[in-house]
Protein backbone atom coordinates (compact mmCIF):
# COMPACT_ATOMS: atom_id res chain seq x y z
CA UNK A 1 0.00 0.00 0.00
CA UNK A 2 1.13 3.53 -0.83
CA UNK A 3 3.84 1.89 -3.28
CA UNK A 4 5.35 0.73 -0.25
CA UNK A 5 5.20 -2.13 3.21
CA UNK A 6 3.09 -0.81 6.01
CA UNK A 7 3.77 -3.40 9.20
CA UNK A 8 1.51 -3.37 12.36
CA UNK A 9 3.61 -4.17 15.70
CA UNK A 10 0.59 -5.10 18.62
CA UNK A 11 2.71 -6.55 21.27
CA UNK A 12 -0.83 -6.69 23.37
CA UNK A 13 -4.41 -8.73 22.70
CA UNK A 14 -6.20 -6.90 20.19
CA UNK A 15 -9.34 -7.73 18.58
CA UNK A 16 -8.89 -8.52 14.52
CA UNK A 17 -11.67 -6.25 13.79
CA UNK A 18 -9.36 -3.28 14.94
CA UNK A 19 -6.73 -4.10 12.50
CA UNK A 20 -8.98 -5.14 9.71
CA UNK A 21 -9.99 -1.28 10.06
CA UNK A 22 -6.36 -0.22 10.29
CA UNK A 23 -5.83 -1.18 6.83
CA UNK A 24 -9.19 -0.61 5.69
CA UNK A 25 -7.84 3.21 6.80
CA UNK A 26 -5.10 2.73 4.90
CA UNK A 27 -6.84 1.43 1.47
CA UNK A 28 -9.11 4.56 2.32
CA UNK A 29 -5.87 7.15 2.40
CA UNK A 30 -4.83 5.71 -1.00
CA UNK A 31 -8.44 6.03 -2.45
CA UNK A 32 -8.16 9.94 -1.81
CA UNK A 33 -4.54 10.94 -1.86
CA UNK A 34 -2.57 8.30 -4.50
CA UNK A 35 -0.74 10.41 -6.92
CA UNK A 36 0.19 7.24 -8.82
CA UNK A 37 -4.05 6.61 -9.77
CA UNK A 38 -5.99 8.44 -12.10
CA UNK A 39 -9.45 7.82 -9.95
CA UNK A 40 -7.84 9.27 -6.69
CA UNK A 41 -9.39 12.20 -5.30
CA UNK A 42 -6.44 14.44 -5.78
CA UNK A 43 -5.82 13.60 -8.87
CA UNK A 44 -9.30 14.47 -10.41
CA UNK A 45 -9.18 17.44 -8.32
CA UNK A 46 -5.82 18.44 -10.29
CA UNK A 47 -7.27 17.98 -13.44
CA UNK A 48 -10.49 19.98 -12.83
CA UNK A 49 -12.70 16.97 -12.84
CA UNK A 50 -13.82 17.69 -8.80
CA UNK A 51 -14.24 21.25 -7.44
CA UNK A 52 -12.53 21.66 -3.90
CA UNK A 53 -16.21 21.66 -2.01
CA UNK A 54 -16.86 18.40 -3.55
CA UNK A 55 -13.78 16.46 -1.97
CA UNK A 56 -13.82 14.40 1.10
CA UNK A 57 -13.09 16.02 4.24
CA UNK A 58 -10.04 14.66 4.79
CA UNK A 59 -8.64 16.20 1.71
CA UNK A 60 -9.58 19.54 2.19
CA UNK A 61 -8.33 19.35 5.77
CA UNK A 62 -5.36 17.90 4.35
CA UNK A 63 -4.70 20.81 1.89
CA UNK A 64 -5.63 23.66 4.82
CA UNK A 65 -2.53 22.00 6.39
CA UNK A 66 -0.47 22.01 3.52
CA UNK A 67 -0.60 25.51 2.97
CA UNK A 68 -0.10 25.95 6.84
CA UNK A 69 2.94 24.47 5.87
CA UNK A 70 3.78 26.71 2.62
CA UNK A 71 3.27 30.03 5.28
CA UNK A 72 5.82 28.51 7.89
CA UNK A 73 8.65 27.15 5.56
CA UNK A 74 8.34 30.33 3.41
CA UNK A 75 7.47 28.54 0.24
CA UNK A 76 9.96 25.40 1.08
CA UNK A 77 6.98 22.93 1.29
CA UNK A 78 4.54 23.58 -1.62
CA UNK A 79 2.19 20.37 -2.52
CA UNK A 80 1.69 22.71 -5.89
CA UNK A 81 5.33 22.42 -6.95
CA UNK A 82 4.16 19.50 -9.53
CA UNK A 83 2.30 22.20 -11.89
CA UNK A 84 5.10 24.44 -12.12
CA UNK A 85 6.79 25.12 -15.37
CA UNK A 86 10.04 24.79 -14.73
CA UNK A 87 9.69 21.12 -13.23
CA UNK A 88 10.24 18.08 -15.35
CA UNK A 89 6.74 16.04 -15.30
CA UNK A 90 7.30 12.47 -14.07
CA UNK A 91 4.94 9.76 -13.10
CA UNK A 92 4.18 10.23 -9.69
CA UNK A 93 4.19 13.65 -9.43
CA UNK A 94 1.05 15.46 -8.93
CA UNK A 95 0.04 18.74 -10.11
CA UNK A 96 -1.61 18.53 -6.59
CA UNK A 97 0.76 16.11 -4.31
CA UNK A 98 0.12 16.66 -0.69
CA UNK A 99 2.65 12.95 -0.78
CA UNK A 100 5.41 14.91 1.52
CA UNK A 101 2.84 14.83 4.19
CA UNK A 102 -0.12 12.99 3.93
CA UNK A 103 1.64 9.87 5.21
CA UNK A 104 2.54 11.36 8.77
CA UNK A 105 -1.01 13.05 9.01
CA UNK A 106 -2.92 9.26 7.95
CA UNK A 107 -0.36 7.01 10.64
CA UNK A 108 -1.46 9.53 13.06
CA UNK A 109 -4.90 8.98 12.71
CA UNK A 110 -4.39 5.48 12.55
CA UNK A 111 -2.62 5.67 15.96
CA UNK A 112 -5.88 7.45 17.35
CA UNK A 113 -7.99 4.93 16.11
CA UNK A 114 -6.31 2.22 17.64
CA UNK A 115 -6.23 4.24 20.72
CA UNK A 116 -10.09 4.76 20.27
CA UNK A 117 -10.28 0.71 20.42
CA UNK A 118 -7.86 1.22 24.16
CA UNK A 119 -5.00 -0.67 22.19
CA UNK A 120 -2.18 1.46 23.23
CA UNK A 121 0.74 -0.55 22.65
CA UNK A 122 1.89 -0.36 18.88
CA UNK A 123 4.40 0.71 16.15
CA UNK A 124 3.16 1.30 12.82
CA UNK A 125 6.03 1.44 10.05
CA UNK A 126 4.77 2.41 6.69
CA UNK A 127 8.09 2.42 4.36
CA UNK A 128 10.17 4.29 7.21
CA UNK A 129 7.87 6.61 8.56
CA UNK A 130 7.08 5.28 12.18
CA UNK A 131 3.97 5.95 14.81
CA UNK A 132 4.33 4.24 17.95
CA UNK A 133 2.32 4.36 21.66
CA UNK A 134 3.43 2.80 24.50
CA UNK A 135 5.76 0.25 24.29
CA UNK A 136 6.88 -3.36 23.32
CA UNK A 137 6.99 -4.51 26.81
CA UNK A 138 6.28 -2.56 30.49
CA UNK A 139 8.37 -0.59 31.34
CA UNK A 140 10.78 0.20 28.03
CA UNK A 141 10.24 2.55 25.28
CA UNK A 142 10.39 1.54 21.22
CA UNK A 143 13.95 1.67 19.34
CA UNK A 144 13.79 2.70 16.40
CA UNK A 145 16.28 3.01 14.02
CA UNK A 146 17.17 5.74 11.08
CA UNK A 147 18.59 4.34 7.78
CA UNK A 148 21.87 5.49 6.99
CA UNK A 149 21.66 7.28 3.83
CA UNK A 150 24.50 5.14 1.59
CA UNK A 151 25.02 2.24 3.70
CA UNK A 152 22.09 0.43 3.37
CA UNK A 153 22.73 -2.58 6.07
CA UNK A 154 23.43 0.38 8.78
CA UNK A 155 22.02 2.60 10.76
CA UNK A 156 22.65 6.55 11.29
CA UNK A 157 21.20 6.94 14.65
CA UNK A 158 18.90 4.76 17.10
CA UNK A 159 16.11 7.01 19.26
CA UNK A 160 14.06 5.65 22.35
CA UNK A 161 10.75 6.91 21.54
CA UNK A 162 6.88 6.88 22.72
CA UNK A 163 3.60 8.50 21.85
CA UNK A 164 5.46 9.96 18.63
CA UNK A 165 5.89 10.23 14.69
CA UNK A 166 9.38 9.22 12.96
CA UNK A 167 9.55 10.73 9.43
CA UNK A 168 12.15 10.56 7.40
CA UNK A 169 12.43 12.37 4.19
CA UNK A 170 15.71 11.55 1.98
CA UNK A 171 17.31 11.40 -2.03
CA UNK A 172 18.78 8.26 -1.05
CA UNK A 173 15.34 5.88 -1.69
CA UNK A 174 14.08 7.51 -4.95
CA UNK A 175 16.63 9.73 -6.34
CA UNK A 176 16.06 13.84 -6.92
CA UNK A 177 12.60 13.39 -6.51
CA UNK A 178 12.08 16.39 -3.98
CA UNK A 179 11.68 19.65 -5.47
CA UNK A 180 12.71 22.83 -4.12
CA UNK A 181 10.19 25.23 -4.78
CA UNK A 182 12.04 28.31 -5.17
CA UNK A 183 14.30 27.37 -8.24
CA UNK A 184 12.43 24.03 -9.73
CA UNK A 185 15.34 21.96 -9.46
CA UNK A 186 15.84 18.90 -7.33
CA UNK A 187 17.05 19.52 -3.18
CA UNK A 188 20.31 19.36 -2.93
CA UNK A 189 22.58 19.97 0.00
CA UNK A 190 21.26 17.31 2.35
CA UNK A 191 20.98 13.34 2.23
CA UNK A 192 18.46 13.00 4.36
CA UNK A 193 16.38 14.77 7.19
CA UNK A 194 14.45 12.89 10.18
CA UNK A 195 12.27 14.96 12.02
CA UNK A 196 10.15 13.60 15.49
CA UNK A 197 7.19 14.73 16.40
CA UNK A 198 3.44 13.86 18.25
CA UNK A 199 2.14 15.64 15.29
CA UNK A 200 2.57 13.50 12.32
CA UNK A 201 1.37 16.08 9.47
CA UNK A 202 4.23 18.65 10.64
CA UNK A 203 6.68 15.54 11.26
CA UNK A 204 6.34 14.46 7.48
CA UNK A 205 5.97 18.00 6.00
CA UNK A 206 8.81 19.40 7.90
CA UNK A 207 11.16 16.34 6.77
CA UNK A 208 10.30 17.16 3.39
CA UNK A 209 10.86 21.06 3.37
CA UNK A 210 13.73 20.25 5.44
CA UNK A 211 15.36 18.53 1.89
CA UNK A 212 13.64 20.75 0.07
CA UNK A 213 15.98 23.78 2.18
CA UNK A 214 19.09 22.03 1.90
CA UNK A 215 22.11 23.03 4.27
CA UNK A 216 19.52 26.11 5.53
CA UNK A 217 17.04 23.68 6.48
CA UNK A 218 18.27 23.07 10.10
CA UNK A 219 18.48 26.72 11.32
CA UNK A 220 15.11 26.91 10.04
CA UNK A 221 13.74 23.73 12.37
CA UNK A 222 15.55 24.85 14.94
CA UNK A 223 12.81 28.05 15.05
CA UNK A 224 9.88 25.26 15.08
CA UNK A 225 8.67 23.94 18.56
CA UNK A 226 7.90 20.53 19.78
CA UNK A 227 10.08 18.97 17.03
CA UNK A 228 13.48 17.11 16.81
CA UNK A 229 15.52 16.53 13.75
CA UNK A 230 18.81 14.90 12.53
CA UNK A 231 20.39 15.76 9.10
CA UNK A 232 22.56 14.26 7.08
CA UNK A 233 24.36 16.35 4.17
CA UNK A 234 25.54 15.32 1.06
CA UNK A 235 29.15 15.97 2.66
CA UNK A 236 28.24 13.58 5.32
CA UNK A 237 28.11 16.02 8.07
CA UNK A 238 24.84 15.19 10.53
CA UNK A 239 23.39 17.71 12.38
CA UNK A 240 21.24 17.51 15.67
CA UNK A 241 18.88 19.73 17.41
CA UNK A 242 19.39 19.99 20.74
CA UNK A 243 15.90 18.06 21.44
CA UNK A 244 17.09 15.44 19.64
CA UNK A 245 19.56 14.18 21.89
CA UNK A 246 16.55 13.43 24.38
CA UNK A 247 15.97 10.38 22.32
CA UNK A 248 18.81 9.24 21.24
CA UNK A 249 19.79 5.54 22.26
CA UNK A 250 22.90 3.78 22.18
CA UNK A 251 23.03 1.94 18.97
Amino acid sequence: MWGTVITVNVPQCVDDRAIDALFGWFRRVDDLFSTWRTDSEITRLAHGELELRQTSPEVRTVLELCDQILDESRGAFDVRVGADARVARREGLGLIDPSGMVKGWALQQAANQLLETSVVNFAINAGGDVVVGGGPAPGELWRVGIQHPWERDKIAAVVEVTDVIIATSGRYERGDHIIDPLTGQPANGLASATVISADGARADAYATALLAMGPTGPAWLSERENVAALTIGDDRTVTTTRAFEQYRADC
